[in-house]
């Protein structure tokens, strides 16, 4: 696994005049990613389902004296190909181009012996975490095409053994996906790549592990929002990675 430079120190205009779309923008990742970004000049488009939530980030960073954002409520569960397309309408009429995709959402389903699978949760944790995804960055890249510098992000998970049912399936083929975008875009500026964080304090993994003796000595989203500025801003160079922290 790649991991950022350690001599990486973000600036505050980092990601000055950049436009960032940040899907699940109010979870754990997604909202301190969003603040991340803004906090360092981006323009962040955030996407979310809860729409009282967004509004109280949209708030927040606002408050704050950052850049101000944009709100898209869209519920990736129900989200079919002409809502994309209609996103992507919306930012070209709105921004122009986009600078920045970070996939956020996520969706932990129910991690169950495969023979005892259910068929809905199958199809609703790939609709979110692998379809959303596809549909999503298809819609897009036309836009990121127009910024002179792009970065595209997927977030993965090393969950790969037994019982992890749909999500792991699901997040194995984004980092697929992934590759396989990255291999079109290979010796261009536009740059494709993922991010493992491990084990973090977030809903998802403690619904996951609800009874682990650690996780209350988990890392916060915040504490690895270096990896997702550094691969927002132009001292990238990497295409193709997997990013993880340093002491994942």
């Amino acid at each position: 696994m790649a991991q950022i430079p350690e001599t990486f120190a973000p600036t505050d205009d980092l990601l000055q005049d950049k436009i960032i779309l940040v899907t699940g923008a109010t979870g754990g990742f997604g909202k301190a990613i969003s603040l991340a970004c803004a906090r360092h000049g981006a323009t962040v488009i955030l996407l979310a389902r809860n729409l009282r939530l967004a509004e109280a980030l949209y708030d927040e960073i606002e408050k704050a004296g950052y850049p101000k954002p944009a709100i898209y409520p869209m519920n990736l569960e129900g989200a079919a190909e002409h809502d994309y397309q209609e996103l992507a309408q919306n930012i070209e009429k709105e921004f122009g181009r986009l600078d920045g995709l970070i996939h956020c959402a996520a969706l932990l389903g129910a991690p169950t012996p495969f023979e005892h699978s259910d068929t809905e949760t199958w199809y609703k944790v790939h609709q979110v975490n692998l379809h959303a995804p596809y549909l999503l960055t298809r819609s897009v890249i036309p836009l990121l095409k127009k910024s002179k510098r792009c970065s595209l992000v997927f977030m993965i998970d090393d969950k790969k053994t037994a019982y992890w049912d749909a999500y792991s399936v699901s997040k194995q083929a984004v980092a697929a996906m992934a590759q396989l975008i990255a291999a079109e875009f290979e010796g261009s500026p536009h740059h494709v790549n993922c991010i493992n964080p491990g084990k973090t304090k977030t809903a998802l993994q403690l619904r996951a592990f609800p009874a682990a003796s650690d996780n209350d000595l988990l890392p916060a989203p915040e504490d690895h929002t270096a990896m997702f500025l550094y691969l927002m801003s132009d001292e990238l160079q990497e295409n193709g990675e997997t990013f993880s922290p340093l002491n994942k």
